[in-house]
């Protein structure tokens, strides 16, 4: 996992390193990041580090957590992409890859979302050969829907989750390849 990078036109995809834990912090305090994500910004950079730290935990445990996305022309962290391993049961599912995203707000609306979710899916399928990701958000949430479906995936359900109404979504490693997405 160290030495995972993924490069797409834009960006370089990389595991989290301590040193980002100031983007994470920045990311995940602002209260309009966490609108669809239960309310709850960290308040301080410990926080963020124990974040870091948390993911980094699960790069050993499981394999695979959320990278670091880091434009290619400024070396910014613009926040993060890939994949959870979820081990708790979500809406009847569990031990399986969710896939995810999310943002500094300044980067929202640049196709940031997508461009990197469709390099995350191909490795998904085309280098760990996984057989089917899932992705949920908050039904609210448009933009994180809009960009699940320009990835590929296809709305299956609508679901309570944590107290609200989420959508459901999957692509199987078949409809990846069908698809030629990325």
């Amino acid at each position: 996992m160290d030495n995972l990078m993924i490069e797409t036109d834009r960006f370089l995809i990389r595991p989290l390193i301590a040193e980002d834990a100031t983007g994470i912090f920045e990311l995940d305090s602002n209260p309009k990041v966490h609108v669809h994500l239960g309310k709850k910004p960290i308040q301080t950079l410990e926080e963020a580090e124990n974040t870091v730290k948390f993911i980094q935990k699960q790069y050993e445990d499981l394999g695979i957590g959320r990278w670091a996305i880091i434009d290619k022309e400024t070396n910014d962290f613009i926040g993060w992409t890939g994949f959870k391993y979820i081990t708790s049961p979500v809406n009847g599912h569990v031990n399986y890859y969710d896939i995810g995203y999310r943002l500094i707000e300044r980067y929202w609306g640049k196709g940031i979302a997508t461009e990197t979710a469709l390099a995350s899916l191909k490795y998904a399928f085309e280098v760990l050969n996984l057989n089917i990701v899932y992705g949920i958000c908050d039904v609210k949430n448009t933009a994180s829907k809009n960009t699940l479906l320009k990835c590929g995936l296809k709305l299956k359900e609508t679901f309570n989750y944590e107290g609200s109404p989420h959508y459901w979504f999957y692509i199987t490693g078949e409809e990846w390849v069908a698809n030629k997405l990325a």
